[in-house]
């Protein structure tokens, strides 16, 4: 398969988090080849940057000149260039590559307060690279110091961007919102030709946030590389970089690297989350559980790994209904088959990211009376307290309702009941980590499990 050529041209960073070795990660999962051209070495790790060694001006160019004669990259990035001569030097050779795309992440401070490009650089940045720019992507402290204001707010950076947008030639500035103080969500802010559009995201409150703008460009670098337009490329970028915070795992005792493997582990997932799921409906089916199946029919989903919309949560469509004394599908697990399942799947993740699949059954006092003699956590919410608001969006009950159980509680339960309203059958929900759990949970509490034991 033939793949897109992009470049990196950026530092080194040897803990590995961020500048050349976290782009070339990022392109591999992209699908993309990555070529790199070193502008400087860093000593550093998750604590910061302790020392930088540069790379000369001449060598940089040289780099770059071997790369354009054989690869000829379709879209080039820049992260850290340190100073003015090698902006310079970039801007000199990138100047003569008409049919490269370039994206600038104009890296000046990293996060513990490292300088990574002199004041001079900062002019050469805007004088000589920023004409050649098709996008720029600032956070905000990188904003500030390009167009001299203070930026408090969204308001302020929504400004920003199209202050610095009327500095470029028909370029595009996608402002990363990661530092507004006004915003619990973190939007980035598109400024183009045709306008200002928000890219929407959510805050993660986690320490692991090391690379974060050189993931988010190197993505942007692969997705522009494939074709996808600016703003399509930047929310494509947008959910990348989030994925790879929320599944960060802690490294060190600074401040972790983002993990951009998280796309791949997803993807790969796939199959495992529908053979569970055959797993698990195989064990319902083999016991005659008629009993369980409500008025609405069952729905069982399992979640993806790190999944944040009904499409990543695979249920079985038209629901599992009753036949004789046994259960019956219409067809296999699918993924965006139950918004309804999904929802209570997707509101526990965002509470503790194991439980990723739940069940609804059928409401039995004496099932409830079980899962409590066995010591399983169950828990209530009723209908009638559910504000209005909620009541007129359809499907909000859920999410509702798990919540609230979830905020009382500090933690998931085993089992979430409600006894129903007006025109509302009353309904358990089942939650676990996988399907098999859930259907084990299920079949002990109405006794027709093999081995009737409570959670171990």
């Amino acid at each position: 398969m033939e793949r897109p050529v992009v470049l990196t041209i950026a530092g080194s960073d040897s803990g590995g988090g961020a500048g050349i070795q976290q782009d070339l990660k990022i392109f591999t999962v992209l699908g993309v080849y990555g070529a790199s051209v070193i502008t400087a070495l860093t000593a550093q790790n998750t604590l910061g940057v302790q020392a930088v060694e540069q790379v000369s001006p001449e060598f940089v160019r040289r780099q770059l000149d071997v790369i354009f004669q054989d690869l000829r990259p379709a879209v080039a990035k820049t992260g850290m260039l340190l100073n003015a001569g090698v902006v310079k030097g970039v801007a000199d050779i990138l100047s003569r590559q008409a049919d490269t795309i370039l994206v600038i992440d104009p890296v000046m401070v990293s996060k513990n307060g490292h300088r990574l490009l002199d004041d001079e650089g900062v002019t050469a940045l805007r004088e000589h690279l920023f004409p050649l720019a098709s996008i720029i992507t600032p956070n905000i402290p990188e904003a500030e110091v390009l167009t001299g204001m203070r930026i408090r707010n969204y308001d302020d950076a929504r400004s920003a961007a199209i202050g610095l947008k009327g500095q470029l030639s028909g370029a595009y500035v996608l402002l990363k919102g990661g530092h507004l103080e006004d915003r619990k969500d973190s939007p980035d802010i598109l400024a183009g030709p045709d306008g200002v559009t928000e890219i929407p995201g959510k805050r993660y409150l986690n320490r692991n946030t090391h690379g974060t703008g050189c993931t988010l460009s190197a993505a942007l670098t692969a997705f522009i590389s494939q074709g996808l337009g600016f703003e399509d490329a930047a929310r494509r970028s947008k959910e990348f970089v989030s994925l790879a915070i929320r599944a960060a795992t802690p490294l060190g005792a600074g401040i972790g690297p983002t993990d951009p493997l998280a796309l791949l582990e997803k993807n790969m997932a796939r199959y495992q989350v529908l053979e569970s799921l055959e797993k698990a409906w195989k064990m319902l089916a083999s016991r005659p559980a008629r009993q369980l199946v409500p008025e609405v029919q069952i729905n069982l989903g399992y979640a993806l790994p790190w999944a944040g919309s009904v499409d990543e949560v695979a249920a079985f469509p038209g629901r599992i209904v009753g036949l004789d004394n046994g259960v019956a599908r219409v067809s296999g697990p699918a993924f965006g088959a139950s918004s309804h399942v999904a929802r209570i799947i997707l509101t526990s993740m965002a509470v503790d990211p194991d439980y990723r699949s739940a069940m609804n059954i059928r409401y039995d006092r004496s099932y409830v009376s079980r899962a409590e003699e066995l010591g399983y956590v169950v828990a209530e919410f009723s209908r009638r307290d559910e504000p209005e608001n909620f009541r007129e969006v359809e499907g909000s009950t859920l999410v509702w309702g798990v919540n609230r159980v979830i905020g009382r509680l500090g933690k998931i339960p085993d089992f979430i009941f409600d006894l129903g309203d007006m025109g509302k059958e009353p309904m358990i929900r089942v939650l676990g980590p996988d399907p098999v759990a859930v259907v084990e949970k299920s079949l002990v509490v109405s006794g027709l499990a093999e081995n009737n034991a409570g959670p171990h």
